[in-house]
């Protein structure tokens, strides 16, 4: 299997990937590094990173960025960041490589626990995650050829210790547990699924 990581060098896709690439070919993307570059808040870029990397069997995406910050000082700009790399970064992922991808291949897209379980200085995340939710379940009942579309949706992460004064009360998730949250998206059968590790 053919296998394309955005954000393969990240927290997360490195663990992916790492478990992914024993059994199957791993392309590893990231902005700056990995065998093909892609800026996914860039239509553009995206068309370019597809053509690039050829007909796919699965595609996880680990990237993504939002905006942390008092909500009463929250602008306008600093959503559209969300927006533009988050949100609409995953989902052009998608509306783009739906007529790249092979029959009954797969897209993983990542959420994130404030969707449901909101933090203070969070509510750029909370949104964004929310959306890619609405997004995964939305799409799956219109891919076409068999293609599924899940997302990967974990609590704060044991390895990212910077973030954890803003997450008071949250018991950090193990990395082996979101990686294997991706194995079964990316292995299994299930589509329009969020799974949540918690």
């Amino acid at each position: 299997m053919k296998v394309l990581i955005i954000g393969a060098t990240g927290t997360i896709g490195k663990h992916v990937a790492a478990l992914l690439q024993k059994d199957h070919k791993v392309i590893k993307v990231g902005s700056k590094s990995g065998d093909i570059q892609v800026d996914i808040s860039s239509i553009d870029s995206i068309e370019s990173f597809y053509k690039a990397a050829g007909k796919f069997d699965a595609l996880i995406c680990t990237a993504g960025d939002a905006r942390f910050g008092p909500l009463v000082t929250m602008k306008d700009a600093d959503f559209r960041v969300g927006v533009n790399s988050k949100l609409m970064g995953q989902v052009n992922l998608v509306l783009i490589g739906q007529h790249y991808i092979s029959p009954k291949g797969s897209f993983t897209l990542t959420s994130g626990a404030l969707a449901d379980d909101p933090i203070v200085m969070g509510a750029n995340i909370s949104t964004m995650n929310g959306a890619i939710n609405g997004f995964v379940k939305g799409a799956a009942i219109e891919l076409e050829n068999g293609v599924r579309i899940n997302a990967v949706g974990p609590d704060i992460v044991e390895e990212s210790m910077t973030y954890f004064s803003y997450f008071p009360g949250h018991v950090p998730v193990t990395m082996s547990r979101v990686t294997q949250a991706y194995i079964k998206s990316v292995l299994g059968g299930q589509t329009g699924q969020i799974y949540k590790v918690l």
